[in-house]
This record gives C-alpha cells, sequence and structure tokens, in this order.
C-alpha cells in the first residue's frame, strides 16, 4: 500500500465533520429484501445482547406482527407507551416521540423506518421522527426494505406489480453509520410464508399469490445486495480519500479507456463501452493533455472531442486532466478513481526506438493495474496508435527563428566578453539562451537551441576558432556536459511552464466562479442575473449568452436585456430545453446543428429558465470536458440565484400580505365590535316603531320597513366581517359530528326565509346519501352562502337548484346552481377572495365576503370549492367534502328521505 500526506484543507473539513458528527446519534439499519426476512428479529436479538453489556437501551416501537419468536423476545425489554391517535372514527397507536426525547436513553428501537406516521403528528414521516432523536445524541436501531428506497421505488414497483408509497430518501440510507444486511433465500422465505410466520391467514395468501412469487423476491434480493455493495463501495472510496490511498484496491471491476489522438480511439470507446456492459460496471475515458497535444492541428482536436462525446453519450465519465507524461497521468488517475483495468490501443511501428509503447510503460509504472490492449483499427497502420503521443502537426516555424535568434543574439553578447572571461562562464550566457527559448517557446525549440548553442559555442569561441575542429579534447567533455544540461534544463523549464499555464487556467476558472457566485449572492433582480451571466459567458468562453426565465405558470418568457443576445437565438428549442430539462442545440444530441447551446436552469426546487451560449469563434471550446462542466456549473450557480431571488420576492409579498391581513382583521373586528350595538338598536327600535299600536301613514310605514331591512342587511354585514376576521385570525374549531347533508341543506334553506321570495328552489338530493363528519353550523353557513349569492344575482323568477352526489367513495359534492348571468370570464378563482365581487360596478348589496368566508370554512374541512359557468347560461358553484367512514344511517332517518 502506497500512502500520500493527506491535505491539511482536507484533513480539517474531515476533522470539523467528524466533531459535527459526535454531537448526533449513530444510525444503524438492518436492511431486507422483503417482509418476513428477519430484520426485526435481529434487531432484537443483538438489543438483547446489548442489554447483557449494559447499554441503556428503550424498545420504542416494534411492529411484532402477531409473529411468537418475535414477541419472545420482548419480554423483559424496557418498552415505551405508545401515543394514541384518533384519526376518523379509529384509534391508532404510534411513536411517542416526545416521550421518547424526555426520556432521552443511549439506545431506542423504532422498527420501520419507512412508516408515515398518523395526521396531527409532528413530522410525516417515521424517518424524520429518527433524525430528530439521532439530532439530540441518541442512537437509533431501525428496519427497512429494499423498496422503500426512494431511487428504487419505480423499479421495484416495475418488478413486482405494486407501487410501495411509503419510502424513505436515499440520504438516508447513505448517511447511516452502519447497515446490517439481513438476508434469506428465496425458498426459506416462501416456506416461512406458507407455515404463517410472515403473514396471519387470508393476508398470508394473498401476499403468496401477488407479492412473494420466487421471481420478485430473486429480483428483491438481487437489489438489495447490489444496493448495499454501492454504499460499501462508497465508503471504501471515502476511506482512501481521507488516508490518501494511492493503490488501487481492485474491490470491484472498473475500466479506463484511454483515449489519444491516434485513430483508434473510436474503436477504444466501443470496445470498453461493450466490455463495461457485459461486466455491468462503470467506465471513464480519458485523454491526457500533454503540451505536445496541444499543438495538435484543430481539424484533429476536434476529432479527439467527438470521440470524448461518443464516451459520454455510451454512459462513460470524461475527463482531460493535464500531464507531461501520458503513462504517468493515467496511471494517476487510475489510483485517484480505484480503477483496476486501463483499455488502450495496439501500437504500431515504433517511432522512436528508445520510447516504449504506452502500454509496456503503463505496466512498468503501476504493476498493480491490469492493461488491455485493443487491436488496431484497420487503415490504421501509418497513423498513430491511440494513447500515444503523436509528432504534433502544422509546425509553428517562426517559433524554432525565434530561437535561432536568441541563440545568435547570445553568441553576439558573448564575443565582447571573450577576452574578460573563460570559456566555461561564457557557457552561462548560451544556457540562459536555452533556458529563455524554453519558457517562451516550448518544448521542442528548446531542444534545437540547445543543438544550436553547443554548435555556435564550438565554431565561434572554442580555439580554433571559426571551425568545428577541437584543439583540447577536454572541450568534448565540455560539449556534452554542456548539451546535457540545456537538454535537461529546457525540458524541465519547458514543462514547468506548461504546467504554470495549465494551473494559471484553473485558477482564473476557479476565481471567475468564485467572482460570479459573489456577484450573484448580491444580485437583488433577474436583469442583474442576466448581466452577470452575460459577463462571465463573454469573459471564458468568448461567446454571447442569453437568460431565459421561466414564470410562475412555469412558461418560458422572453430573453432578459443582455450586453449582447445571441444572434442565432430559438425560441422553440429553448423552450423544448427547458420543458425537458435536457440540453439543447450545439455540442448536444438534440438539434446538434444550431450554433447556439441551450442548458436548462435547473434548481432544487424545478426548472427556473434555459441559459443560450452562442460561441463566436472557437466552438470547439464548449465540447472539451472541462469546459463544459464549467458552463454547466456556472448554469447551476445562476439557477439557484434565480430560485433565490424567487424565494425572496415570495417572502417580502407574504410578509406584505400577513401584515396587511393582520391590519385589516384588526380594522375589521374594532368596526364590527362597535357597530354591533348601535345596529341593533336601530333594528329593534325600527320593528317597535311598526309594531306599535299607533297608527302610521303609509309613507311612514314604509319608511319603517326600509329602516327595518337596511339595519338586517348591515346586521349582516357585520356579523360577516367578524366572522371573516375571526376565521382568518385562525380562530376557527371544527365541532365535528355525523349528520346528514339533507338536514343541513334544509335548515340553510330555511335561515334565510325571505331572501328566496320569488325563487324557485329545486332539491335533488338521492336518497342513499352517506352521513357525512362535519361542523353542522359552519357548513349550513357555507350553504346559505352560496343561495343568498345566487338570489342577490339572479332575476327574479328564475329557478336555483341545490344538488348533492357523491363524486367517488371518498367524497360528496354538494352544487349550488342558477340561471343568473354567471361567473365573469377568468375570475372564477378571483371571486372566493375576500372583498372581491363579481362585477366591479354593480347595485347588488354586499361588500364581497360571504364567498370567501365559504371557501375558508370547506377548506378547514379539508375539502375545495370552486365555481363555473353553467351549461345553458348561469352559474354553478360547487363544494366537496372529504368521507370517512360513517356509521349507518338510523332507519327513521333512511325513512324520511
Amino acid at each position: 500500500m502506497t500512502e500520500q500526506r493527506p491535505d491539511p484543507d482536507a484533513l480539517l473539513e474531515r476533522v470539523q465533520a467528524e466533531e459535527a458528527q459526535s454531537r448526533r446519534g449513530r444510525l444503524k439499519i438492518f436492511f431486507g429484501a422483503s417482509a418476513g426476512v428477519g430484520k426485526t428479529f435481529a434487531m432484537l436479538s443483538a438489543a438483547r445482547a446489548a442489554r447483557t453489556q449494559g447499554v441503556d437501551l428503550l424498545v420504542g416501537l416494534i411492529e411484532t406482527h402477531r409473529r411468537r419468536e418475535t414477541e419472545a423476545l420482548l419480554e423483559g425489554m424496557p418498552l415505551l407507551p405508545r401515543r394514541t391517535v384518533a384519526y376518523r372514527d379509529r384509534l391508532l397507536d404510534e411513536f411517542d416521540l416526545d416521550a421518547a426525547l424526555a426520556r432521552r436513553p443511549a439506545l431506542i428501537l423504532v422498527d420501520e423506518l419507512a412508516h408515515s406516521n398518523a395526521p396531527g403528528s409532528r413530522h410525516p414521516k417515521r424517518w424524520q421522527d429518527v433524525d430528530e432523536l439521532l439530532g439530540a445524541g441518541i442512537d437509533v436501531w431501525t428496519t427497512m426494505n429494499v423498496q422503500h428506497l426512494e431511487s428504487l421505488n419505480d423499479i421495484v414497483s416495475g418488478i413486482t406489480g405494486a407501487r410501495v408509497g411509503e419510502t424513505v430518501p436515499d440520504h438516508v440510507f447513505d448517511e447511516a453509520d452502519e447497515v446490517v444486511v439481513v438476508d434469506l433465500p428465496p425458498d426459506e422465505l416462501l416456506q416461512r410464508l406458507r407455515d404463517g410466520k410472515v403473514y396471519l391467514g387470508p393476508q398470508a395468501e394473498r401476499a403468496a399469490a401477488n407479492f412473494f412469487r420466487k421471481g420478485n423476491l430473486l429480483a428483491l434480493r438481487e437489489l438489495a445486495l447490489r444496493r448495499t455493495a454501492d454504499r460499501v463501495d462508497d465508503e471504501m472510496r471515502s476511506y482512501r480519500r481521507e488516508r490518501s490511498v494511492s493503490a488501487v484496491w481492485p474491490t470491484r471491476e472498473a475500466l479506463l479507456a484511454c483515449v489519444g489522438p491516434g485513430a483508434q480511439g473510436e474503436k477504444i470507446v466501443r470496445a470498453t463501452a461493450r466490455l463495461a456492459g457485459q461486466l455491468d460496471v462503470e467506465w471513464h475515458a480519458v485523454y491526457v493533455e500533454t503540451p505536445a497535444l496541444q499543438r495538435l492541428a484543430q481539424p484533429r482536436r476536434d476529432a479527439i472531442l467527438r470521440v470524448l462525446r461518443l464516451a459520454q453519450e455510451l454512459g462513460a465519465t470524461t475527463d482531460t486532466p493535464a500531464g507531461d507524461d501520458v503513462a504517468a497521468t493515467l496511471v494517476r488517475y487510475a489510483r485517484a478513481h480505484n480503477l483496476a483495468r486501463l483499455v488502450v490501443g495496439r501500437s504500431g511501428r515504433r517511432r522512436w526506438p528508445w520510447k516504449p509503447p504506452l502500454a509496456a510503460r503503463l505496466a512498468a509504472a503501476a504493476g498493480d493495474l491490469d492493461v488491455v490492449q485493443i487491436a488496431r483499427a484497420p487503415g490504421s497502420e501509418s497513423r498513430p496508435a491511440a494513447g500515444v503521443e503523436a509528432s504534433p502537426t502544422g509546425i509553428r516555424w517562426r517559433t524554432y527563428f525565434a530561437s535561432a535568434a536568441i541563440c545568435g543574439a547570445a553568441a553576439l553578447l558573448a564575443t565582447p566578453l571573450l577576452p574578460l572571461f573563460e570559456l566555461v562562464n561564457l557557457v552561462m550566457l548560451f544556457l540562459l539562451a536555452v533556458v529563455i527559448v524554453a519558457v517562451r517557446y516550448g518544448r521542442g525549440p528548446a531542444v534545437m537551441a540547445a543543438f544550436l548553442s553547443v554548435g555556435v559555442f564550438d565554431f565561434f569561441f572554442v580555439p580554433p576558432r571559426f571551425s568545428l575542429a577541437v584543439s583540447d579534447v577536454q572541450y568534448v567533455l565540455t560539449f556534452a556536459v554542456m548539451l546535457v544540461v540545456a537538454l535537461v534544463i529546457g525540458q524541465t523549464t519547458a514543462n514547468l511552464t506548461y504546467q504554470a499555464r495549465v494551473a494559471t487556467r484553473r485558477e482564473q476558472r476557479a476565481r471567475a466562479l468564485y467572482e460570479m457566485s459573489r456577484d450573484l449572492s448580491a444580485a437583488l433582480l433577474p436583469e442583474q442575473v442576466a448581466e452577470i451571466a452575460g459577463r462571465f459567458v463573454e469573459a471564458e468562453f468568448d461567446a454571447q449568452g442569453a437568460l431565459l426565465l421561466a414564470g410562475d405558470d412555469d412558461r418560458l418568457g422572453a430573453p432578459l436585456p443582455a450586453p449582447e443576445l445571441p444572434a442565432a437565438l430559438d425560441a422553440d428549442i429553448a423552450r423544448w430545453s427547458h420543458d425537458r430539462g435536457e440540453p439543447a442545440g450545439f455540442a448536444t444530441d438534440t438539434l446538434p446543428g444550431s450554433p447556439v447551446l441551450y442548458l436548462p436552469l435547473k434548481a432544487p426546487m424545478r426548472v427556473r429558465g434555459v441559459l443560450a451560449v452562442q460561441p463566436r469563434r472557437s466552438a470547439s471550446r464548449l465540447q472539451i470536458p472541462e469546459q463544459r462542466r464549467l458552463i454547466e456549473t456556472c448554469a447551476s450557480l445562476l439557477a439557484i440565484s434565480v430560485e433565490r431571488l424567487h424565494y425572496v420576492e415570495v417572502a417580502q409579498r407574504t410578509t406584505l400580505q400577513m401584515e396587511g391581513e393582520r391590519l385589516r382583521n384588526s380594522l375589521l373586528s374594532a368596526l364590527s365590535h362597535d357597530l354591533r350595538t348601535p345596529l341593533t338598536s336601530i333594528v329593534g327600535l325600527a320593528e317597535t316603531l311598526q309594531a306599535g299600536d299607533a297608527a302610521l301613514a303609509p309613507a311612514q310605514r314604509e319608511m319603517a320597513q326600509g329602516l327595518v331591512a337596511a339595519g338586517r342587511q348591515m346586521q349582516t354585514l357585520v356579523h360577516n366581517l367578524l366572522d371573516m376576521a375571526r376565521l382568518q385570525g385562525g380562530a376557527l374549531r371544527l365541532k365535528r359530528d355525523w349528520v346528514a347533508i339533507e338536514e343541513v341543506i334544509d335548515s340553510a334553506i330555511r335561515s334565510l326565509g325571505s331572501a328566496l321570495e320569488g325563487r324557485p328552489l329545486r332539491l335533488a338530493l338521492p336518497a342513499d346519501l352517506p352521513l357525512v363528519q362535519l361542523d353542522a353550523v359552519l357548513v349550513e353557513r357555507v350553504i346559505a352562502n352560496l343561495l343568498e349569492n345566487a338570489s342577490k344575482y339572479t332575476p327574479p323568477g328564475s329557478e336555483i337548484e341545490v344538488a348533492a352526489q357523491l363524486e367517488s367513495p371518498q367524497r360528496l359534492v354538494v352544487s349550488v346552481r342558477d340561471r343568473g348571468p354567471g361567473v365573469p370570464p377568468g375570475r372564477e378563482a378571483a371571486i372566493f377572495e375576500a372583498f372581491t365581487r363579481g362585477a366591479s360596478e354593480s347595485s347588488t348589496p354586499g361588500v364581497g365576503l360571504g364567498l370567501a368566508i365559504a371557501r375558508t370554512i370547506v377548506e378547514a374541512h379539508g375539502g375545495g370549492i370552486e365555481a363555473q359557468q353553467r351549461a345553458g347560461g348561469g352559474a354553478e358553484f360547487r363544494f366537496w367534502l372529504p368521507l370517512g367512514e360513517a356509521p349507518e344511517r338510523p332507519p327513521e332517518l333512511a325513512a324520511d328521505t
């Protein structure tokens, strides 16, 4: 095993993470393929052993399913009393989280991690209860099956044909401190099912006929073992990173395709993809950027990028690491990613006799790695093999002329110094020239400068001068040492210059991302985000960028103003990318002929828009994997920033709305209380005057009647104001009871009295309607408000219909239909807002509170309400209420209906 010194930053981060983890409890999951494999039994057996060792243990909740072996293990164990929760007409026994936190044991057992808690519990899911226990520093042991993992839910449903509704997020499973696989062969599990050790009675028969089939159990067993193996593999990789282990541990197959500039790139990629598919393993495709390969002609670089794109399409993880030695870089990458098998192309004729082929160099550099050679592609004998450095085409002759000029300048500078210094000192000038050439022009010109410097020094300065002859043999050693030193200095300088250039580019990209994220964190408007995105795309990719954001209706809008919008921007392609959440356009599989690349802005909640990028000149930059990851990172930062702005706006709007509602409710409550007493006095006095013994003139009697009607109307308004203030203030408390909806409707009609005079009323109430659990007084108010609304907005003599029906076994629908003007188009939802009326200018009295009160009451019952146009003219208001398991209707009530 080869270990290297850990990175100090990574070490500090690990120490901080371990310190935070030490304050949390430890989670241990007993994991199985299906019910009945013995997870609860194994957990209780381990718990009894832990208790004998003095562990402060508490059984929080165990589901024995009446299995005798499991119940026997609970004898003598400390049990936490369950919490009783009333749900509909039943009492449910649930885990008591508060009691567990108050008891605070060292270890608690909580069975069935994926269980859904009863309504009204603090957390909807049991795994959230467990997370709170862990946060309190309590260790938890629990159980779960593979079908409860969120990422495998659809796969399991496709195998078994049954959709599991209770799931656990994968991060809970992955972050568990320990996972114990409880496994049982399918034949033994089926025998346990037949013996009644899994389910009892008819439930066992149904399970054997549906879920518990041998094929299903085999598939679930494989899924459970594979998922556990993936988790162990992640733990192993984390350990290797933490301990800086460089040696490859071949714990599982993983392939590395070594792509080079030769003609075999595509064959290597396809062969590796086939091999990975046969072995069902992951694979990587890597192209090493060396100084020589950076000088390849653009067509050959484009070909390499196409090969990497092909590898990515075939499922590979691609990368372009930089290094001056292909073999060393590949070995370093393989060790970092724990890839034990490298796939390279078979070498043809060796270009340089002293330079072994890539496969031989890999074998020499890492004897613990397997090297697989792929046969040469037909017609590739005359072209360099994949993975081997090729001689660059398109030599830049100007760099070589400049190298010769620098050597000549060194000779001119040394000429006047010849009488003053020894020849060995003048050699330093020529070595300096080699260093300058290596720094400015790279490896090839530096090699030429080394040889040229030796020749110039011999010809112009070593006696006999102006001749290549050497009078003293000692100068031969001088020339040899000078040549070797010049070559070493030139090569080392060229390599360091290249590595410094690569590091500088990466540092510039990291700094650009940091500056972009800093600017985005300060952005307050979408236009500012678009401007920042345009600047980044312009600076890093020499491209035009545009930002298209989605509105609240999830539809893509027009491009936001930017320094320079892409000329070839296509709204249809952008809309497709947004709707599908996939890249489109240039360098993708969808409409690759487009010159613009469209990247969806995937935020944590939803896709927030599209980033459009159109390169100006060098379009191939967006095809390089490293550059592609950079632009995708940019899109992710933009998406998060846009989502942040959205929620900031939502929070501000909500805060303003809450303050407005609070102020309005306070005002309404105050006004309504102050108005009730004088209104009651006015109505009482008017009624007394109207019913008095004194004879009134017809005009006076009419005035008294109008005063009574107006007073009662004002009383209704005040009551509505009070009700609205109380409902929106959260003071609504439902008093549910099982009642017949027919009685509630009849009571609502009687309460309206003369308000329905002159309007025929038709009831459509089936005789078999079930009882509904509701607050009869409040629902009566809903129906009365709907009937009053219908009477206000319909002409005299028009019919009003009240109907009730079972829309499904889960809900009852009540409808109020009229033949009035109907609901204004587009305002079907707005009319249920407080102080909203069907028509802004209308002679019909009212302030628009009746429908708002109705909606609040219905939603408090767990139902909903809506308005729609009625066929043939008019409006239909319908609300629905959820149904529970109602008791039987009394015979006398059934007879009456």
